[in-house]
């Protein structure tokens, strides 16, 4: 008689078993700003587009997937252009007319590439290209068109 075994399910991340409202949440400031934490102790300014000092959603959204570019192909780069290599990753976007949303997201890795031959570079702009089109995850899920809910729940709010 033969044996059968399942694989262990992995252990979930505390992320994964909290509430939405507890593994990353931001709270509000006054007027329309909030403060945006995750249980590791950071934490980010978000508001309104007009106002100094914060990020707004579109913001993060564009941020977020520029650094998960980077961050997802920094192996990579590593490999070719040492461990130190300067970076800098920029995002532009455009809109859909008529829609209060983002048609198409631009993310661009600017490097010195100096040291590389022309199809070195070449070749490297393709691992790049293919790595973080596999590895990162707001890529991954933009392209996916993740979809999302929204829960109204009620918890008495302790006063400031």
């Amino acid at each position: 008689m033969s044996e059968t075994t399942t694989p262990e399910e992995p252990t979930p991340t505390p992320e994964e078993t909290a509430s939405p409202a507890r593994a990353l949440w931001a709270e509000r400031q006054g007027g329309p700003q909030y403060i945006a934490y995750n249980g590791r102790g950071a934490e980010v300014r978000i508001g309104s587009g007009d106002t100094e000092g914060v990020f707004s959603p579109g913001e993060l959204l564009k941020i977020a997937l520029a650094a998960c570019t980077v961050l997802s192909t920094d192996h990579v780069l590593r490999s070719r252009l040492g461990e130190d290599f300067p970076a800098v990753v920029g995002v532009s976007s455009t809109g859909v007319e008529g829609e209060n949303r983002y048609g198409h997201l631009d993310v661009e890795l600017v490097l010195d590439l100096a040291e590389l031959a022309e199809d070195k570079r070449t070749t490297l702009a393709e691992r790049v290209e293919r790595t973080s089109s596999r590895q990162c995850t707001v890529g991954r899920t933009l392209k996916a068109g993740a979809t999302y809910d929204v829960a109204v729940t009620h918890e008495p709010m302790r006063e400031a």
